[in-house]
């Protein structure tokens, strides 16, 4: 594939890079977390309704950009650097792409105008263990009882979009997060940039209207936005392997030690070179998922998973470089390497971690653990 970026994609990477650097610094972030609501409302204002970002992959029909995976990914890498306290991802990637492949015509006339403009939020409330697999049942009723544990931005949310398993199969519902019987509760979390929370359903009755599409009939559109997120979160981990190597040669160019610059030692040269081609090596990749996500077909899956695979796996380890060559200062809570390297570790995990992608497309490409050994 070759691959180039248009002049209005590099626009938008622009946009992206000048606002986000400039309204994410770090007594901005530190107020968001440290505020009531737990994340920044008004930045995310700006991003939705003055940007755009929130609509950019919704459809024009629906009031969005419609725009595709390529222009969010360029977007989701500079939200990797600036760790913005906002649910860019899990509602403008991960509900709209649920509400589209799930939704009928109906439904996705009445949700998605709301997200595309940012004044309404949805989050995904999907098992974590599998990520895929249901761990509420829908009662005939319907209703709906018991709790899903790590629901990202979920205090944040006006919208719960809840994967369950009924009679019929797996279902997939559009639920208002102030429907009678739905209790939020926050904790504390690994990366406090993506605060989590718990979801108590105590019999909450179901509307019809709220089950997205055919009921039971949502398993493969539960598969296809995990593909795409997972595809696209790559480009956010991209984005902090990124950061964690752009601060730290800024860093090694100023600390001197023995005289000079540490940046100047060959161990410290030695370091930095096998970042960046980490770095690099990530943003080809998650580039090429997007890319391929947005024209479709079985490549997209195999792309989408080693997107993830390598760059959570840069992520982390850029993170971690980083930690050890800011010296004592990288361990400090003051320090933002910490953030970076929690949600390194965080988002690699999510929607499945290096180990099970590998293992997706060994499978895929028929050397699963059943293929005899050609020794």
């Amino acid at each position: 594939m070759h691959f180039a970026l248009t002049e209005d994609q590099r626009a938008i990477r622009d946009a992206a890079q000048d606002f986000l650097s400039g309204a994410t610094g770090a007594e901005a972030r530190t107020a968001a977390l440290e505020s009531a609501a737990g994340w920044d409302s008004s930045l995310w204002r700006a991003l939705g309704a003055e940007l755009g970002f929130a609509g950019l992959m919704t459809p024009e029909a629906y009031g969005g950009s419609g725009l595709g995976a390529v222009e969010m990914s360029l977007v989701l890498e500079e939200v990797g650097k600036a760790l913005p306290v906002v649910p860019l991802f899990e509602s403008a990637v991960v509900s709209v792409t649920t509400i589209l492949a799930a939704g009928d015509e109906d439904q996705k006339a009445a949700l998605l105008p709301g997200l595309a403009s940012g004044e309404t939020i949805a989050t995904p409330v999907w098992a974590r263990e599998g990520e895929t697999a249901p761990v509420l049942t829908l009662t005939p009723a319907p209703t709906l009882s018991g709790l899903v544990r790590y629901a990202p931005f979920a205090q944040a949310a006006d919208l719960l979009l809840v994967a369950c398993e009924g009679a019929e199969g797996v279902s997939l519902i559009a639920l208002p997060a102030d429907a009678p019987g739905v209790r939020v509760e926050r904790h504390a979390s690994l990366d406090p940039t993506r605060p989590l929370a718990t979801v108590h359903l105590e019999t909450v009755a179901i509307r019809p209207e709220w089950i997205l599409g055919v009921p039971g009939g949502a398993a493969a559109a539960l598969q296809k936005s995990w593909t795409v997120a997972a595809g696209l979160l790559a480009a956010e981990l991209t984005g902090v392997a990124a950061h964690s190597l752009a601060s730290t040669v800024e860093y090694v160019q100023q600390r001197v030690q023995f005289g000079r610059p540490i940046g100047s030692f060959q161990a410290v040269k030695h370091t930095l070179a096998d970042m960046m081609v980490q770095v690099e090596a990530a943003r080809s990749a998650s580039l090429y998922a997007a890319a391929a996500l947005d024209l479709g077909g079985d490549e997209a899956v195999e792309a989408a998973s080693v997107a993830k695979a390598w760059c959570g796996d840069a992520a982390n380890h850029c993170a971690g470089e980083a930690i050890q060559l800011h010296g004592g200062i990288g361990f400090t809570w003051e320090h933002p390497a910490h953030l970076y390297f929690k949600r390194a570790r965080s988002s690699s995990a999510w929607l499945g971690n290096a180990a099970l992608h590998r293992e997706l497309v060994a499978v895929r490409m028929g050397l699963d653990a059943t293929t005899p050994d050609p020794a």
